[in-house]
């Protein structure tokens, strides 16, 4: 198990300075040290702001804050920073602009509330989709933007993360696929599979979370906890795929006993007795998983199925990657079944779809990214 992230929320106005962001970026450090001396391996430092119309009401205001932003937290080694999710349909065509200035921050559009699909917004975020896609080689920077459908703020997984209080806080998301896999690995039944899981989650959160709400006091930071979803590694002998066909034996990710499985670990994860903040799912990224990214190339499941295992699971759809030339209705649709589905089950989704240009369905992605395992692009219907 890594951390992945310490995210650090903080409320962002036009009249801070940069001392001002040098105690909050001292604070992230601090953690990030600390968590370091006490043998944790931390992957990214990362910053949240609230949702960035909070201090921006024009283009020219949002372009100006995010590249002071951006130029701060280079300075002070800050991996990466997210100004929030819009609602406002007229501001949604900004977004590439933003993505395009700046290469170390993220942005999200809210398409529903837990009642009703924002219909307008959807067509919308398609556009940016596809207009982002040409952007960068291999359509790499819708890695920077998602769809959200009813994500609470506070979680500390990029692109969803945004902030909603006063006062500095912080959370906690893990790279921990290997202790799914190590479980699987050693069970012999799916009683067992439940309990290994359940047992190895605590013994490794339990101390995790007593040394950061210690840190949270020593700092004087708001801890909001851990985001327990279980987010995966492209090492092979941590691949959430391969920890599934442990149990399902004969059948390979994306068959049958898939969903059982799905569902086992988000009951599993619902009951820790721990301090949650987040998605608290499974999360399901075809290119950041080895086993996914090799099942995915054997049609083994589809962009459907994945949908289907976020009914009791999952987080949504991320790094999904598409054809080139998909269109908007194509992602319209997509967005839509996701919509649908959050406000259906009162669940928080998002989508993080990567059209690839110059790629067709079946060809092979052709990424560098060192967190990525390529694949094949998925069929859109």
């Amino acid at each position: 198990m890594k951390i992945r992230t310490i995210t650090t929320g903080f409320s962002y106005q036009r009249e801070m300075n940069v001392e001002d962001f040098s105690e909050i970026s001292d604070k992230s450090h601090m953690l990030k040290n600390s968590f370091i001396n006490n043998d944790y391996q931390v992957q990214t430092i990362r910053m949240s702001t609230q949702p960035w119309q909070d201090y921006a009401k024009t283009k020219k205001e949002l372009i100006s804050a995010v590249q002071t932003l951006s130029q701060w937290m280079k300075n002070h080694q800050i991996d990466y920073f997210n100004i929030g999710p819009t609602e406002e349909k007229e501001c949604i065509s900004w977004l590439s602009e933003i993505l395009n200035i700046c290469q170390n921050v993220f942005c999200t559009v809210k398409i529903c509330n837990k009642t009703d699909i924002d219909y307008e917004s959807v067509k919308e975020t398609a556009k940016i989709i596809i207009k982002n896609a040409k952007l960068e080689p291999q359509g790499f920077t819708n890695l920077r933007f998602a769809a959200l459908c009813n994500v609470s703020p506070n979680t500390p997984f990029y692109p969803a993360s945004y902030h909603d209080q006063k006062d500095v806080s912080f959370a906690l998301g893990l790279e921990n696929s290997d202790l799914v896999y190590e479980s699987f690995k050693e069970a012999s039944s799916l009683k067992q599979a439940k309990k290994a899981l359940k047992n190895r989650l605590m013994d490794t959160y339990g101390p995790l979370e007593s040394l950061a709400k210690k840190l949270s006091k020593k700092y004087n930071i708001r801890y909001n906890g851990i985001d327990v979803s279980i987010s995966t590694s492209i090492e092979k002998h941590e691949s959430i795929a391969y920890a599934f066909e442990h149990l399902i034996k004969d059948y390979r990710f994306g068959q049958p006993g898939t969903l059982s499985i799905a569902k086992i670990i988000t009951d599993t994860l619902q009951s820790l007795p721990l301090k949650k903040t987040g998605y608290c799912g499974l999360m399901l990224p075809v290119l950041e998983d080895d086993g996914l990214a090799v099942r995915n190339t054997q049609n083994c499941f589809s962009i459907t199925n994945l949908l289907l295992y976020s009914a009791v699971c999952g987080t949504g759809l991320d790094t999904i990657p598409l054809p080139g030339n998909i269109t908007c209705s194509d992602l319209e649709h997509i967005l839509l079944d996701v919509a649908s589905l959050s406000i259906k089950l009162q669940k928080p989704l998002s989508a993080r779809l990567m059209p690839t240009p110059d790629k067709k369905q079946g060809d092979l992605s052709n990424y560098s990214f060192p967190y990525f395992k390529n694949s094949t692009v998925m069929a859109q219907r």
